[in-house]
């Protein structure tokens, strides 16, 4: 049973959809039209958030079952050499620490040549007891190894704790490749139905799916405005302008070193990429980018690990982001940092952040922690919520683009012909 060239499901997105209309082009017009209650209605903006959440859950309750069926059948159902398992896990992981540094360095550099915090009050009114406790929430290099490892499945599957159920599934898929006869051939059939189902699954909430977009993009608007945009909208600006370097500057020179096909490479991940944008949320693209990459011809055994290990250390536009917002507030303060000072801030982010995928809210989190620890006043992240919602699309967007990319470039780096990516 060779998974890696089994077809992929169909999606919304290889139909002529609803009135003849293609999903993406649904979406966009959902986009328009939260926009337009938001902006026209904002008193009413609100009642539209249960539909945003309900398109959310239905896209939680199906990452644990999808994730764990395809990473089970796509080691242990591509014979029992271990090696290749290991070999792409330090791919990946190699791979994930230069592209994150460079971010970082985009993010450091970019920040200190607009200098956006220049200028900026900082209120001192606000209370700063909350960022204080997400400060000391912040996870340790050491305790996210040993988040790394789940006490349970069940409860790392109810709170999807994607890392914890990568690391189960590894484990119990290297199990399963050593297990002979009829149990393995069993067990791998059901994992492959279930993956199948699911994939189906997917299909079926892909269809409420601009109807949850529309209705988070409204929300959003009715509650900060078109106007959200003018205000601190240098920060806006120097994220924005910045993400849009690493994507021209990095990731694209890496396509080409790679020989992906860039048009076709776009046109597989436009649609997750719309979603995660939208919904600033990289579990509502997860599903979609999955598929996306394997019609791109990615083999399923490399998508279903690059893809959810990059959700953790691989978060190019978190990581960037996190490298503008704290050097912003020491800008906002008045607060004179080094170029020492501030490779030593960077480097603390590079390792905080791995963890950042098990922690609510995370980004504020690690940013909270890292302020606290260099003496920055946290009363700098109230000043960036006014546009932190903006801000995460387009973070969570790139996150998405470059996980994408990354499991193409481990596909490549695993032999898998240029001509075959973008064949389908």
């Amino acid at each position: 049973m060779d998974i890696s060239t089994s077809a992929a499901p169909a999606t919304p997105q290889g139909s002529r959809g609803f009135l003849g209309i293609g999903f993406s082009q649904w979406v966009l017009i959902s986009m328009v039209i939260g926009i337009l209650i938001g902006w026209l209605a904002p008193e009413f903006a609100p009642n539209l958030k249960p539909f945003a959440t309900i398109f959310l859950r239905m896209i939680k309750s199906l990452i644990v079952p999808l994730l764990f069926s395809t990473l089970v059948v796509g080691i242990a159902g591509h014979g029992d050499d271990m090696k290749k398992v290991g070999r792409l896990a330090l791919r990946s992981i190699i791979y994930f620490e230069v592209v994150t540094t460079i971010a970082l360095a985009i993010g450091l550099a970019a920040v200190n040549i607009v200098k956006p915090g220049v200028g900026v009050q900082l209120t001192s009114a606000t209370s700063s007891t909350e960022f204080k406790e997400m400060a000391t929430k912040t996870p340790t290099f050491s305790g996210v190894l040993e988040h790394t490892v789940p006490e349970s499945f069940f409860d790392a599957a109810s709170k999807n704790e994607v890392l914890q159920i990568v690391f189960f599934a590894i484990i119990f898929a290297v199990a399963l490749s050593r297990v002979e006869g009829k149990s393995k051939t069993v067990m791998l059939d059901w994992m492959q139905s279930m993956s199948d189902v699911m994939f189906k699954f997917v299909g079926i909430v892909m269809v409420y799916a601009p109807i949850g977009i529309g209705a988070a993009i409204g929300v959003t608007v009715g509650k900060s405005g078109l106007g959200v945009m003018l205000n601190l909208a240098k920060l806006v600006g120097t994220l924005y302008v910045s993400l849009i370097v690493f994507i021209l500057f990095v990731l694209v020179p890496i396509a080409f070193m790679a020989k992906i096909p860039l048009a076709k490479f776009w046109s597989a991940v436009r649609t997750p990429w719309l979603i995660a944008f939208t919904t600033a949320s990289s579990e509502a693209a997860f599903p979609q980018a999955m598929q996306a990459m394997e019609r791109f011809g990615v083999p399923r055994r490399i998508v279903a690990f690059v893809l959810p290990t990059g959700y953790s250390f691989n978060l190019d536009g978190s990581t960037l982001y996190l490298a503008i917002a704290s050097v912003f507030v020491a800008q906002a303060a008045n607060i004179p940092m080094t170029i020492g000072q501030q490779l030593l801030m960077m480097l603390t982010l590079m390792l905080t952040s791995k963890g950042v995928a098990a922690v609510p809210r995370a980004s504020l989190v690690i940013l909270s922690g890292a302020l606290a620890q260099f003496g920055l006043p946290l009363e700098g992240i109230a000043v960036i919520l006014g546009v932190d919602a903006i801000m995460d699309m387009a973070r969570t967007s790139v996150n998405l683009l470059g996980n994408c990319l990354a499991t193409a470039v481990m596909a490549r780096w695993e032999g898998v012909p240029a001509s075959e990516l973008g064949a389908a």
